[in-house]
């Protein structure tokens, strides 16, 4: 029988023949909350985790063990797992679960490494990802309410939680697998709907298909209104704060919900997230670890955000938050991280390890060490194919082998939507959203002619908040300036009638965190000069990474433009490594805005005019050794005269508009 004040979840499953954890009988394989002594038990014996978050989705697939060790040995007994689920349901009813997507090999990995796993599987996960892990296809659905009792959403959820949740079950600690909890939404107090009928619906879900024996549980920030409105009888309260928060006073509010069972903080913030155009976060690690010590000392268990590491996966996943304004966060998801971005660990990853040792035993052996890095040196990249004699870079970031070798040619964008949009544009009287044209990802151009001679300076612009995200303004094939999200929204222009007029539109990312998560994108109102609504539309849904992927333009490379380097333009090369493939980081001195792909794989968004991101992490699995890396870059607004671009040794990632300073980590 279950012990008095022991909260039991039914009958203790057998594992499977190829469970990790044996310490226990099969009969007593059990994870449960204790009310009476305030703590979980894990196979009826008291227990405590210490436990970071891990992305396996921003972590390349060679480097998963490299992460989880450095992890192990920092002392974590847990790693918490977050699913984004339009990672894996990219349309509706298409399913990936391969490659850097295979969420069961990446668990089956955390077991073997003898780490236990709290699983986030949403449907919301926030995570700074892409609509907090909601599809974008979602909002293709007339009337769809997210995150609430909407018919429509808890089909779409319904239909994910059967396909996923059948692949974590076998994995449960009750069943002989690692799992000790689950997480159900995330910080729904936050959210507006406040809606018991949603929860309740999840609840009823994972039960279903879970079983009744599986710890579940939820997250708010600890604040009174928002545990109000996340939490359900049935769900295990826990809240979340970072350091130089009252621990006293945080985890009194939890008290408020649960006053008995173990206090949880189920997110301990060891960095905070960097936006475009705001200085890179920082926290220091003497003030991290004095709050775990100071909570580690109050029993509690915790998850911290030990190990975020990069948007690695590609162009899309980068969310943003909406705070009084529309604000994108940035490529890096390093954070002022313990482990950096590239694996590496820091101060602050050996401070919080100093603290774990205090209360509990730390693996016996040295921490894995940090990657090797390369700077593979200056890149001169031309319209000819050239490569300027000598490295025009400091001497510390020179290839000491052998200069990589570049080739160039670029084009502009407009020159070749045949590739990029092989089906053709779509003829619509007034611009069409992205959802509407059921373009989940990237970019748009909207295509059309001036209606009438514009001899003197005209005001082409938009309604408030339609432009979503940026929009890159060409007359004529010249580009003429952006329009702007919670920015500038108007542009002065002349022309005559019949000009062409073409508009790129650009996806930042949808609203990970605020206030609502329906973020519609691309053009969601008329544009107009000088008030004049414009009509007569052809709008071009682009497909760039599917065209970078397959081999353009180094399949086909285009003719070179005459035209200058101003707008949005492809620049094309490859470069050759002397020998190695470690791990880099690219600058790009005198560049724009834009994206970066090498041999394909999208590295993601440089800003260099706004910052702080200075850099891309080029992980070493990417690059090629014995024949040539194809660079694929997309600037946006211009390149430099000379475009250059520089693989460092090391990151830089504190510099922003406004702010003097470069600074590395």
């Amino acid at each position: 029988e279950a012990q008095e004040g022991v909260v039991g979840f039914g009958e203790a499953l057998q594992p499977s023949s190829s469970a990790p954890f044996l310490q226990a009988s099969p009969s007593a394989r059990s994870f449960q909350l204790d009310y009476e002594h305030n703590c979980f038990r894990k196979d009826g014996v008291p227990f405590r985790y210490i436990s970071g978050s891990i992305h396996y989705a921003r972590v390349p697939r060679p480097a998963w063990r490299d992460r989880l060790l450095k992890m192990y040995m920092s002392g974590l007994n847990t790693v918490q797992v977050y699913v984004p689920w339009n990672y894996h349901e990219t349309l509706p009813g298409v399913y990936d679960f391969t490659g850097n997507r295979d969420v069961e090999a990446f668990l089956d990995l955390t077991a073997e490494l003898g780490l236990l796993v709290i699983l986030r599987p949403g449907p919301y996960i926030c995570a700074e990802w892409e609509m907090g892990g909601l599809p974008a296809w979602l909002l293709w659905k007339p009337d769809i309410n997210l995150r609430t009792s909407n018919l429509a959403y808890l089909a779409a959820v319904d239909s994910w939680l059967h396909i996923l949740l059948p692949k974590i079950k076998p994995r449960l600690y009750q069943q002989g697998g690692n799992i000790i909890s689950v997480q159900v939404e995330n910080e729904y107090g936050s959210y507006y709907a406040c809606d018991y009928g949603y929860l309740r619906h999840l609840l009823s879900s994972f039960r279903a298909l879970l079983g009744s024996e599986v710890l579940l549980f939820t997250t708010d920030s600890a604040q009174a209104k928002e545990l109000r409105c996340g939490t359900l009888q049935g769900l295990y309260a826990t809240v979340d704060f970072g350091p130089g928060s009252n621990v006293t006073e945080a985890f009194g509010a939890q008290r408020c919900v649960e006053p008995k069972g173990p206090l949880v903080n189920s997110e301990y913030y060891t960095g905070w997230l960097d936006y475009w155009g705001e200085a890179h976060a920082s926290t220091s690690a003497a003030w991290v670890a004095q709050g775990l010590e100071d909570m580690l000392q109050l029993g509690a268990s915790i998850n911290m955000q030990v190990s975020p590491f990069l948007q690695l996966t590609s162009l899309p996943w980068p969310g943003a938050d909406y705070k009084d304004q529309y604000k994108p966060v940035t490529t890096s998801y390093d954070y002022d991280a313990p482990l950096s971005e590239a694996g590496d660990p820091t101060e602050k990853l050996f401070a919080i390890r100093t603290v774990i040792s205090k209360f509990q035993p730390l693996p016996v052996g040295p921490m894995p060490p940090a990657t090797p890095k390369y700077a593979y040196g200056s890149v001169a990249v031309r319209k000819v194919s050239t490569y300027p004699e000598g490295c025009t870079a400091p001497a510390r970031h020179c290839s000491t082998a052998q200069h990589p070798s570049l080739s160039l040619q670029y084009a502009d964008l407009l020159d070749v939507l045949d590739v990029l949009c092989p089906f053709g544009p779509i003829q619509s009287q007034f611009p069409l959203t992205f959802e509407a044209l059921k373009q989940v990802h990237g970019f748009v151009v909207y295509h059309t002619q001036l209606p009438w001679d514009v001899p003197d300076p005209a005001t082409l612009g938009a309604p408030p908040h339609s432009i979503c995200d940026r929009g890159y303004v060409m007359l004529q094939k010249e580009y003429q300036g952006t329009l702007e999200r919670d920015g500038q929204t108007t542009l002065n222009v002349t022309g005559r009638a019949g000009d062409t007029l073409d508009i790129l539109l650009e996806n930042m990312g949808r609203i990970s965190f605020g206030a609502n998560t329906s973020d519609f994108k691309g053009l969601l109102g008329k544009l107009s000069l000088n008030s004049r609504p414009l009509s007569n539309w052809l709008i071009y849904p682009l497909a760039i990474d599917t065209a970078v992927q397959q081999g353009w333009p180094h399949t086909a490379l285009p003719k070179s433009s005459s035209r200058g380097r101003v707008g949005p333009a492809f620049y094309t090369g490859t470069f050759e490594t002397p020998g190695i493939a470690w791990d880099t980081f690219v600058k790009f001195p005198g560049w724009s805005k834009g994206l970066l792909w090498i041999n394909g794989f999208n590295l993601g968004r440089y800003w260099t005019r706004r910052g702080p991101q200075q850099t891309l992490f080029v992980p070493g699995s990417v690059l090629h050794v014995g024949h040539p890396n194809n660079i694929t870059v997309l600037e946006l607004e211009g390149a430099p005269l000379t475009p250059v671009l520089l693989f460092l040794d090391r990151p830089l990632y504190n510099r922003t508009l406004g702010y003097s300073t470069m600074a590395t980590k």
